[in-house]
């Protein structure tokens, strides 16, 4: 695979980079992570992706042995190396090895790793034109109160069990509820309904709980509300989805991707690929973004590179 990925301190091709299976990251699901894009050779809202690991490090006490500016010089280093323009960049810290014996975590090392991989689309070009087939699963999301999914994890196993579920029923993702019948999140993003009102703008709605607070989430969040529409972050009830005019879902893997059915029903009754007003203004806002530096910043050259 094309790529760089960076451990032990240095830098090495992604299949050379390795952990043992001892590592507590690997056994016990014990790690944290972020990802940010790069995109015609430009890093996208990298500082918002940071200051997310870091959350993260911190509410699970890791220490990732690197300071803030190391980190974003490793993700640049990443892909300068491996000579990508638009790449998916991963940082992630697991919880090592503990002394032998012992099942205390304070005793374990804890690991920075990153890598630079070609562009990963969670919807591939073909899929985004048609629309995407959600389900809404009967697999439940894993409860907040036993792992906060503001902690970007690795926990997916509700994910993958919908996931089965889903493509059983004909669909091609999924959208888990929680114990109430609210939806939550898919396998790597978050979700949004738009709603019709005659003599109104639409109304953009978006979970507020049991997710992941998406850097693209908040992205689609901050152009509908500067579009004018009213945007609510409040529960959303799975029959709400059902009947919403628009339903789109947003993820560093693609920005804004639009629903087509829902359940196996056409979203807005529209045929594929013929998506509502609010989802392609957002998906156009959300790239025109890409070039504006204040929400992006270009790729670091090498340092022999540097004239």
């Amino acid at each position: 695979m094309q790529g760089c990925a960076y451990i032990d301190g240095a830098f090495v091709a992604p299949e050379d980079a390795k952990i043992s299976i001892f590592d507590w990251g690997f056994l016990h699901s014990d790690a944290t992570y972020d990802v940010a894009h790069v995109w015609q050779g430009r890093f996208f809202r990298l500082d918002d992706h940071l200051d997310r690991f870091e959350r993260s490090l911190k509410a699970l006490r890791l220490d990732p042995g690197v300071t803030r500016e190391e980190m974003r010089s490793v993700m640049h280093e990443c892909v300068a190396r491996a000579g990508l323009r638009d790449a998916y960049v991963e940082v992630l810290c697991t919880r090592g090895m503990p002394t032998p014996g012992s099942r205390d975590p304070r005793s374990c090392t804890n690991r920075f790793m990153a890598f630079a991989i070609p562009f990963v689309w969670i919807a591939d070009p073909d899929k985004q034109r048609r629309g995407v087939n959600l389900i809404v699963s009967d697999a439940q999301r894993i409860p907040a109160q036993s792992v906060d999914p503001r902690i970007k994890n690795y926990h997916w196993l509700d994910f993958v069990s919908g996931l089965f579920k889903a493509y059983d029923r004909g669909g091609e993702t999924v959208v888990l509820p929680d114990a109430q019948g609210h939806v939550t999140e898919g396998p790597g993003f978050n979700v949004f309904a738009v709603f019709s009102r005659p003599g109104a703008a639409p109304l953009v709605v978006t979970p507020d709980a049991g997710v992941l607070e998406g850097v693209s989430r908040r992205t689609a969040i901050e152009l509908a509300r500067a579009a004018g529409y009213e945007t609510q972050e409040r529960p959303l009830a799975a029959d709400e989805l059902r009947i919403a005019d628009e339903v789109f879902l947003t993820s560093t893997g693609g920005g804004v991707i639009a629903i087509a059915q829902v359940d196996g029903q056409p979203v807005g009754g529209r045929a594929p690929g013929a998506f509502g007003p609010v989802t392609t203004q957002l998906q156009h806002g959300y790239w025109a973004l890409h070039a504006d530096p204040r929400y992006s910043e270009a790729v670091r050259p090498l340092p022999g590179d540097r004239a």
